[in-house]
């Protein structure tokens, strides 16, 4: 057709990620949930030993969670991985790990199975943080070196990716 350019297509400013980390997160923990419903498996532990780990574990990811949250806001940048990236922080939580918020998500996660006394969720977490390794952080990694190259490499080599 006459007079009708091709629409353009310009790359996504965000590192395409497979999902929103806090839904894989609440997704996997739902269907542990599940699994445990359907086939109930107890951790052993005592009501006071569950409540007392499952509620440091969950606090600790939450207050982790707010910080590194709080950094990225302080920071002028998007927390969404949807959005793009503006600034790289390596302030607060992001001294020693790359991924506090992920980090954060992860105690938060372990944190509600031991209190719920559900271990199939346990059990799935280690095949989340799998995902999440390589359907999100490795992702947000090839997108941060290429929007912001030597800058973001020499963090890389200084912090850790988790702890």
């Amino acid at each position: 057709m006459a007079g009708l350019d091709a629409p353009t297509t310009e790359a996504a400013d965000n590192p395409g990620v497979i999902a929103r980390p806090p839904l894989l997160y609440l997704g996997t923990l739902l269907v542990g949930l599940g699994l445990n419903y359907l086939v109930p498996v107890r951790l052993g532990l005592d009501t006071a030993t569950r409540y007392a780990g499952g509620g440091v574990l969950a606090i600790a990811g939450l207050a982790l969670a707010a910080v590194a949250i709080g950094a990225f806001r302080r920071g002028g940048t998007n927390v969404r991985t949807s959005e793009p990236a503006l600034h790289i922080i390596t302030a607060g939580p992001y001294r020693f790990s790359r991924n506090p918020i992920y980090v954060g998500g992860t105690l938060l996660y372990a944190g509600i199975a031991v209190l719920v006394d559900a271990p199939w969720a346990l059990v799935l977490l280690a095949p989340l943080l799998v995902v999440m390794r390589y359907g999100v952080i490795a992702r947000e990694e090839r997108y941060l070196v290429a929007k912001f190259g030597d800058d973001y490499r020499r963090y890389k080599d200084r912090v850790r990716r988790w702890l």
